[in-house]
């Protein structure tokens, strides 16, 4: 696998092989993917945060059968 710097130079390479036009759509993608990727950071930071009020119901005597599953 290519190191950051040498990936980020193919990428680089890429774009500029590309015809004009495409660049946009290209910017539009990765915007989307930053786009994703905080909606995701967001999900995992709230099921995080949540985790120790759940750990206060599902962590019992009665529900312990269900650990081993």
């Amino acid at each position: 696998m290519a190191t950051n710097s040498n990936h980020i130079e193919e990428l680089i390479e890429k774009l500029n092989s590309l015809p004009t036009e495409r660049i946009s759509e290209v910017e539009d993608f990765i915007d989307f993917l930053k786009h994703r990727e905080a909606g995701y950071q967001l999900t995992r930071s709230a099921s995080k945060t949540a985790e120790q009020s759940f750990n206060k119901i599902w962590d019992n005597p009665d529900d312990a059968i269900y650990d081993s599953l």
